[in-house]
């Protein structure tokens, strides 16, 4: 379902250096599968697409994402409250599989806002606006419910949707995505009577898009969250072929080798703009997974054709810093047909009778040839369409090269260190008890 394409590799990694690459690679595979490397304790994505149809916590809780959607769907609008793993991959998806301009388009399910992912009053005074006369529910994701966005987004609706629909009413309107047992929006659901769903103790954030965190959000958008399951199984299968059969494990293996050749960015591209937030849950997953302890390839992301106008001059003759990893989706969810243009004003004749997608492939094949010849290795992931099975797949295919990728780094893939700095300095800064000391210290700093 999902290729490996490393022709355009060829003058930058040779052949045998991709053969070389294979015990490096089944010593990470078997470190993950033995579950003996570091965060171990976070390897629940590894099992969950055959869990969710296997396992009765499961089983049930996909019928209750099912239920829960077809109540949403009377609404005229959801919102998500969450930050990062907490939204990024369900946003991605419902762009990818429907489409980045899907609360402009007639459906017969809600619009989708997503709030909580910034402290920016501006933009959550925007969303108010637009809901105020609207039908609402609201999905709030947050494994403590203590985050800062989420739970200032959640404490600013919850107590608008009270004062519109009153204590009682705002039950059938408030989903809570949280910890199973503990946690204060676990406490505050239990206590007024919100329906509630579960992140895996043993899943992490980033890798948590095929559980309820994800899947309840697709489910609303009117997406066959089974077919996303059933591709993310196939994927499972197939990443755990032996090497010379093993697309996701060779991805991680040519990472890998770029990044010991002085490659220092991976720049994810695409022809898509339904693509794009895909490539921001992929530069969470990696970036978060791979960024420590002086490590890690820094994930960045383009959309061509458009970006070729602002950054392709740098991708092309600038520092010569990066490889690309290109998805490259052979058949468009539509199309348009060139006509001819009597008086061919823009002198683009030449293209009648073609379809708009051969243009298109036309400019990602010049582009990755003008690039190769310009020193920039390119990786070629490929993609026969865009459906939920092949969306499902990749997810799967990218967390599990991301594990891989981090063990053969050496470093812990499922925690985050570094995210806590900037936190506690927050806290301090705005005065939460028992930051004072560091209040002090910091403003000291500041000046």
């Amino acid at each position: 379902m999902i290729k490996l394409n490393t022709n355009y590799l060829k003058g930058f990694v040779a052949d045998h250096e991709i053969a070389y690459a294979e015990d490096g690679v089944n010593a990470a595979a078997a470190l993950l599968d033995s579950k003996n490397g570091p965060g171990n304790d976070f390897l629940g994505w590894t099992t969950l697409p055959f869990d969710l149809t296997t396992n009765p916590e499961y089983v049930k809780e996909i019928e209750l994402i099912k239920d829960s959607a077809k109540i949403i769907k009377k609404s005229s609008a959801l919102l998500v409250i969450g930050i990062g793993g907490s939204y990024l991959g369900a946003r991605a998806v419902i762009d990818l599989l429907k489409s980045p301009l899907y609360n402009n388009l007639k459906k017969d399910t809600p619009d989708i806002y997503y709030i909580g992912n910034s402290i920016n009053p501006a933009y959550l005074n925007e969303v108010l606006s637009i809901i105020e006369d609207r039908d609402i529910c609201i999905n709030v994701i947050s494994k403590s419910g203590t985050t800062t966005e989420p739970a200032l987004a959640f404490r600013i609706i919850r107590e608008k949707m009270i004062a519109k629909y009153g204590k009682d009413g705002v039950r059938d309107r408030i989903f809570c995505t949280t910890d199973k047992a503990r946690g204060t929006l676990k406490k505050l659901a239990d206590e007024e009577g919100y329906r509630t769903f579960v992140v895996p103790d043993d899943v992490g954030g980033r890798f948590s898009v095929l559980t309820a965190v994800g899947l309840l959000p697709m489910a609303c958008a009117g997406i066959d969250i089974d077919a996303v399951i059933a591709g993310a199984q196939k994927a499972v299968e197939d990443t755990v072929l032996p090497y010379a059969s093993n697309d996701c494990y060779k991805y991680a293996a040519v990472r890998n080798i770029l990044y010991r050749k002085g490659k220092s960015v991976e720049l994810m591209v695409s022809y898509d703009p339904a693509y794009a937030m895909m490539s921001e849950w992929f530069k969470q997953l990696f970036g978060e997974s791979e960024g420590k302890d002086g490590k890690g390839l820094f994930p960045a992301s383009v959309t061509f054709s458009t970006d070729l106008h602002s950054l392709g001059q740098f991708v092309q003759d600038g520092s010569n810093i990066m490889f690309e990893t290109v998805i490259d989706i052979k058949t468009p969810k539509t199309d348009i047909f060139l006509e001819n243009d009597k008086d061919n004003i823009d002198g683009l004749n030449f293209l009648t009778g073609q379809n708009m997608s051969m243009v298109n492939r036309k400019a990602f094949e010049g582009t990755v040839l003008a690039h190769t010849e310009g020193g920039v290795p390119n990786i070629i992931i490929e993609m026969d369409k865009i459906d939920e099975e092949n969306v499902g797949y990749l997810i799967y295919f990218f967390e599990k090269a991301c594990a891989v990728s981090g063990y053969m780094l050496g470093v812990n893939p499922f925690d985050q260190p570094g995210v806590e700095g900037y936190k506690n300095n927050m806290y301090a800064l705005l005065g939460k008890p028992g930051y004072e000391e560091k209040r002090a210290e910091l403003e000291k700093k500041l000046g």
